[in-house]
Parts: C-alpha cells; sequence; structure tokens
C-alpha cells in the first residue's frame, strides 16, 4: 500500500449505548435511535447528482446545480436545509470536514472545520471534585461540552475558494423552508420522542413540542422562523455575523448561562478559523483512496484497515460472510487500538502518520489475524519514535450527518458535518443548537502516568472519526464520493462500503444496504434484524464478543461509470435514514 499526501425496523424501545473501556455509563445518551429501514433504489443520472439525508436537502441541491451553481455551491445550500430539516444531526453550531475536487485541476483541496476548545480549557475540564470524569450526560447537556463552531467559517471559506454562484443565493432553499415549515418524518419525530434532555430548551420546546408539551409527532409541520432569521442575516453579512456581534454574544451567553457553564467567549468565537490540510491518500488493490487527515482519525484508521485485509482474498468472501466480517473486524480492531494511542490534533501532537501507514508496519500488524479465530482485544502497535502516550477514554456518539455532490463538469464534494450526539448540547440560541463536540475528548485527561493523546488542551480540535472519501480509478479518474454518520462507528461504515465496491464490485445502493459489522476494538458489533445477526453463533465460535444492536449508518454513495466512453452517475442512500439520490 503506497500513501502519498496532497497539498491541496420501528423504533426501539430501549436505547442503549455500548460500553466503553472504564467510562461506560449507564446514564450515557443513545446515538441516533433506529427508526426502521425505507428501501431505496439505485438512482441513475448523467449530468449531475446529490445525495443527502433528507430529500428536501437532496432536492435543494439538484435546484442549486440546475441553476448553474457547482458541486461546492451544492453543498452548502444541502448543508443548510439538512440544518433545518435534520436539526439533531449538524448545523452552523457545530463543525465539519470537506473534501472538494477540482476535476479541470485534478486537485483535492481538504476543509478542517472541527470545532475548538475555548482558550480557557484545561485537561481536566470533565473531572468531577473528586478526580474521576463526570457522569458523561452531564458532560453532554452542559456549556462545558460546546466547543467553538467551525463549520459556516469552513463553507465560507471553501466558497471563496471553489464557489460559482453568490453566497447568498445558497441560502434560498433553507431560508424557505425555516419560514414556512415542513412536515416532520417519523425519523425526527422518533428522536424528539426519544430525547429527554431537549426540552431543557425553552426555545427548542417552542420549536419540538406541540402547545400541550407533548413532542410534535410525525405529519406535523415545523417552522424554525429565529433559524431563518439567524440565516438571513449571514446570507447578507458573510460569517462574520455570526463569530461577531449580536449572534456571537447571544451563544457566548447562552453557553456561560448554561448548567455547568462553559468558559466561551466572544474572542474564541472571533479566533475561529479553518484550516486547509494535507489531504491523505493510500491505494488498496490500484484504487487510490483519499480522505481527512488527523484531527479526523477516519482516513488514517481506514487506510490501515485495508492495508491489513489486502494480503487476504477478500473478493473471495462473500460480502456479509462470517468470514469477511470475522477478517474486517480483527483488522478494526487492530487499527481501531492504534488509532486511540496516537491520533489526536496534530496542531497540538506529533501524529506518526508515515509510521502507522508504512507497509511493513501494517504487514506485521496483519500477520496477528488469523481466518479461524479472534485475537481478542488488540494492544496498540510500537515503533521507534513514538511517543509515549496513555490509553483514550472517549465516549463518541453518533449524531452527524454526510452528503456527496458530483456536477456536470466532474467536480465533487464530500462533506461530513456534525453537532456530535443527537440535538447536540441540548443549547438552542437563535434558532440552533450547539454541538457537544468537546466530549470527543478524552474526558480523562491521562492513564497510568501518561497523558492521553486526545486529552482537552486550549484551541485543540477533538479528534473525529467523520470519514469523508474520494476514491480514484487506475487511471486517475474519479470513481466513488462517499461517506457516513455514525460516531466511531464511521470508520466500519465507510471501510465496509469500499470494500464493497472494491472487492465486491456491489453497485452504490446495494453497498448502502448491506448489514453493519466490524469492531472498534471493543467486541463485534452486528446490527440488529439484519442477515448479520444470524452469524453470531459462528463468530463466538471464533471468539468475538459479539453484541447485537442498531447500527444507524447514513452512507451516501455517488460511483462513475465510464463504461462505453459515456459517463453514468449511480446513486445510493442509506435505507436507515431519511436521505435521497437526486440527479439530472
Amino acid at each position: 500500500m503506497k500513501i502519498s499526501l496532497l497539498i491541496s425496523c420501528p423504533l426501539l424501545a430501549c436505547l442503549l449505548l455500548a460500553p466503553q473501556a472504564a467510562l461506560a455509563q449507564a446514564d450515557a445518551p443513545a446515538p441516533e435511535a433506529a427508526s426502521g429501514r425505507i428501501a431505496k433504489k439505485l438512482a441513475v443520472a448523467h449530468r449531475h447528482m446529490v445525495v443527502a439525508a433528507h430529500p428536501l436537502a437532496a432536492e435543494a441541491g439538484r435546484a442549486i446545480l440546475n441553476a448553474g451553481g457547482n458541486a461546492l455551491d451544492a453543498a452548502i445550500a444541502v448543508q443548510l436545509v439538512l440544518n433545518v430539516v435534520e436539526p439533531q444531526s449538524s448545523g452552523i453550531g457545530g463543525g465539519g470536514f470537506l473534501l472538494h475536487y477540482d476535476a479541470k485541476n485534478k486537485t483535492i483541496a481538504a476543509w478542517d472545520g472541527r470545532e475548538s476548545a475555548p482558550a480557557a480549557a484545561t485537561p481536566e475540564r470533565f473531572l468531577a471534585p473528586d478526580g474521576r470524569p463526570l457522569r458523561f450526560m452531564e458532560a453532554v447537556a452542559s456549556g462545558l461540552s460546546v466547543g467553538v463552531p467551525g463549520l459556516l467559517a469552513m463553507l465560507e471559506a471553501a466558497h471563496r475558494e471553489h464557489g460559482r454562484m453568490g453566497w447568498q443565493a445558497l441560502f434560498s432553499p433553507a431560508l424557505r423552508i425555516a419560514d414556512d415549515g415542513f412536515v416532520i418524518t417519523p425519523r425526527l419525530a422518533a428522536l424528539i420522542a426519544a430525547d429527554r434532555a431537549l426540552r431543557s430548551s425553552e426555545q427548542a420546546r417552542e420549536i419540538f413540542y406541540r402547545e400541550d408539551g407533548s413532542p410534535k409527532r410525525a405529519g406535523d409541520k415545523l417552522f424554525n422562523r429565529d433559524l431563518g432569521r439567524t440565516l438571513r442575516r449571514i446570507s447578507r453579512d458573510g460569517a462574520k455575523a455570526f463569530y461577531e456581534g449580536e449572534i456571537a454574544a447571544s451563544i457566548v451567553a447562552a453557553v456561560r448561562g448554561a448548567t455547568r457553564p462553559g468558559d466561551l467567549t466572544a474572542a474564541d468565537l472571533a479566533a475561529y478559523q479553518p484550516k486547509r490540510r494535507e489531504v491523505l491518500c493510500t491505494n488498496y488493490r490500484g484504487q487510490r483512496i483519499c480522505g481527512m487527515p488527523p484531527p479526523s482519525s477516519g482516513a488514517a484508521t481506514i487506510a490501515m484497515m485495508l492495508g491489513m485485509l489486502e494480503r487476504f482474498p477478500m473478493p473471495r468472501h462473500k460480502p456479509g460472510s462470517a468470514d469477511a466480517v470475522h477478517l474486517m473486524a480483527e483488522a478494526g480492531s487492530l487499527a481501531y487500538a492504534d488509532r486511540d494511542r496516537y491520533l489526536a490534533d496534530p496542531d497540538f501532537v506529533s501524529v506518526p502518520l508515515k509510521e502507522l501507514l508504512d507497509p511493513g508496519y501494517l504487514a506485521r500488524r496483519s500477520v496477528q489475524i488469523h481466518p479461524d479465530r479472534s485475537l481478542g482485544r488488540a494492544s496498540p502497535g510500537t515503533f521507534a519514535g513514538a511517543a509515549a502516550f496513555g490509553e483514550d477514554l472517549t465516549t463518541p456518539l453518533p449524531a452527524t450527518t454526510h452528503l456527496s455532490v458530483v456536477d456536470s463538469d466532474g467536480n465533487a464534494v464530500a462533506l461530513t458535518s456534525s453537532i456530535e450526539s443527537a440535538f447536540g448540547s441540548r443549547i438552542m440560541v437563535h434558532g440552533m443548537l450547539l454541538n457537544n463536540q468537546l466530549t470527543d475528548f478524552s474526558l480523562q485527561p491521562s492513564s497510568d502516568g501518561m497523558p492521553a493523546a486526545n486529552r482537552v488542551q486550549p484551541g485543540k480540535r477533538p479528534r473525529s472519526s467523520m470519514s469523508p472519501t474520494l476514491v480514484f480509478d487506475d487511471k486517475g479518474r474519479l470513481q466513488h464520493v462517499l461517506g457516513s454518520p455514525g460516531g466511531a462507528m464511521i470508520i466500519n461504515y465507510v471501510a465496509k462500503t469500499l470494500l464493497a465496491l472494491t472487492d465486491w464490485k456491489l453497485d452504490p445502493q446495494a453497498a448502502a444496504d448491506l448489514p453493519n459489522t466490524g469492531s472498534r476494538n471493543r467486541g463485534l458489533d452486528l446490527e440488529a434484524g439484519t442477515d448479520a445477526e444470524a452469524l453470531a453463533p459462528a463468530l463466538r465460535a471464533r471468539g468475538h464478543e459479539v453484541r447485537v444492536g442498531d447500527e444507524t449508518s447514513g452512507v451516501h454513495v455517488i460511483s462513475i461509470d465510464y463504461a462505453g466512453g459515456k459517463r453514468r452517475l449511480l446513486g445510493g442512500a442509506d435505507p436507515r435514514r431519511d436521505g435521497l439520490a437526486a440527479g439530472d
């Protein structure tokens, strides 16, 4: 494997979070709950395509493309609409990572809009007076969890460099929906009903609940005119209207006035800057797979997994078979062990990417994978010059969104964004929910006398699992645009999809439909209600600690078919969410 760096089912009544190391908490909130499946058909287009987590968002992106906008313009419009119609997952109160492919120049830009810790933050941020980490929900639903939002600054910076349409025009679809309202889907209704903390916000009660205090239901209309006013001001005055002035002051006041007040300041907001990173590209079976480098752990961990699997005959294993699931889980355990030990914000920690992705190192790690038995809990690898870090004790939650866009010129965007937990910190201001991304740091700053690489530090960006991905074929042509929500399981969801597209030659919809499985080095997760559940006895016989539960991915894929000399766009939307692939 070569490495290159380029500049550039009904809702379950009991919602449980899988235990995680020493920080498993009885009160840990559930991830975005499962809300059944909606069968999706493979979408086919010839000019352009958008795949996003809500039909209104996908159609907004298609409208922008039809009006002459490019992939970046469409992605911004889609993200703004998602802020309105999928408020539990992402929005301008959070952050994200964006990959932009410029087809004319054949270059990839990697944009980091991850939230940052306030200047006053310390490694002990989430410790109680007795020195133990706070109960997880106490940390989440508090001012302590709110990082400086980065999404809007990133989108504006990317638009200045890659956009074609005017900034203000990209807000029109979101403004219309915020003002006129939209019909609540069964998925959103289920999430509102399941959340116990959301009603603590007065603004949230006005938006998400009926006059009698009961949660709004599927079929009800939801209006968010406060968010409409906020977006209208930003459309007119730019991102500066968010990071300075009245909106910024309201954000600071809300965070500092919250239960367990945070220490966010106006200066923290005014100082935020998105970053251009060096896109991380590796090779797998002749394809070039590109993603976000740290502080996202996505591309690096996926590359480690694929690098360890390349010696196995994955194309000969049936998708979703016990053999395929076992091998993927073993590679996942080894890769996540290294992820948890070494990956963090590279502006604060020396991240040994070259060593972790070295083919010789991965070959040595891969030798630990046996086809007939599990290695159990994997230990992180060691190599010369590696910094000594303690175990990372982080409890990630999957409340995120992903969108994929390809325009008629061949430009593409893969954007994954998040406010972290479902409905974020539950702090709502000016119609937007603020993130709780700082709980993506290790709540315990050290273990065994060694600091965690992903501990809280002033200005630091918490490690993420978001994995927006671009894949190129052996001729250098763009082949796939993909990503997914799902917390720390994002890495497994995207790795599974890459295997499906590359080794098993599935179309995007069939790849998104596959049952979710994988290991985060804390047992093997199998998706309930799918064929994967039936694999549990065979996998336990190989020594796996198996858990069966909901795996609410949101894989959104666009593949480009060049057969016959004519380009076709094929789109797949995850059946576990409300998404749609829309193209012309």
